[in-house]
């Protein structure tokens, strides 16, 4: 018998749910061998297969001819998610988890345009409103978990717990990135761009914050030194008792006068930015 189940496209939301596997197949078929096709194949008006993924799949190993009918309804989405939660043999965390999928598809959301509340798809699906938040959960902060949990290679619980361990790291460095753009957009900027990591960036900020303080230690010790011991020369004999054969050091010239007076009209102005005394 030539496969029908390729010639024939599933709808999103129905592909969703896991495929049965080699045994419940087999089982299946059995069944269509010894009593016929008990439920036909569900279809949407477009040709899309809404129900009976397996059956037609058992069909097929049966070689027996499958049956089909038309959904007609205004909501192929709702049914098919409806029929398949109410026939699947899936667990309550694999329910949910579909649920969640489903309603972030294009084809399930809301035709109003209004996001469901928790509770109005709990209602609709029979799951328990903690249920759908941890799948919410799951599909927001763990998404390479979805599918695991959807074909029950891991528990709704586990991979909650991932998420949440997710959603607090992301919260922490949403934190962390504000805090280094307060004190450095330069290196934010350089996270953001992917060329440091959150931690490297903070790693450098620290040296430029060390860095910083050796540099004002360095500044505040020489101008210590230097200032006050000029202040100190004003008013005295000191400038007229100036000899350059006695100086140890570069000897002082009128540029260097110079120099020294527009580095004192610098300190100022700096020290009224500051409103320093």
């Amino acid at each position: 018998m030539k496969s029908q189940e390729t010639e024939i496209e599933t709808h999103p939301i129905t592909s969703l749910f896991p495929s049965l596997d080699g045994d419940e197949l087999r089982a299946l078929a059995d069944d269509i061998r010894d009593r016929g096709l008990l439920h036909p194949i569900v279809l949407d008006t477009q040709g899309r297969l809404l129900d009976g993924r397996g059956r037609l799949k058992a069909c097929e190993i049966a070689d027996a001819e499958p049956a089909f009918v038309t959904y007609d309804g205004g909501d192929p989405s709702g049914y098919a998610m409806s029929v398949n939660l109410r026939r699947r043999n899936i667990t309550k965390g694999q329910a949910a988890m579909i649920s969640a999928k489903a309603r972030s598809a294009p084809e399930h959301r809301p035709r109003s345009g209004a996001e469901q509340s928790t509770r109005s798809v709990a209602e609709q699906t029979g799951l328990s409103l903690g249920r759908i938040s941890q799948a919410n959960m799951v599909l927001q902060h763990a998404p390479d978990l979805v599918d695991s949990v959807i074909s029950g290679a891991m528990g709704l619980d586990e991979a909650y717990e991932s998420a949440r361990a997710n959603k607090a790291k992301a919260n922490s460095a949403e934190v962390q990135l504000a805090r280094l753009r307060a004190e450095d957009p330069e290196l934010a900027d350089r996270v953001v761009e992917g060329d440091l990591t959150l931690a490297g960036a903070w790693a450098e900020r620290t040296e430029r914050v060390e860095e910083d303080k050796r540099q004002r230690k360095v500044a505040t010790r020489l101008l210590d030194e230097l200032v006050p011991s000029l202040a100190q020369t004003r008013g005295t004999t000191t400038f007229s008792r100036y000899d350059p054969a006695y100086a140890t050091g570069t000897p002082i010239t009128r540029e260097v006068i110079a120099y020294a007076m527009t580095a004192l009209t610098e300190m100022d102005q700096v020290w009224q930015e500051r409103d320093l005394p």
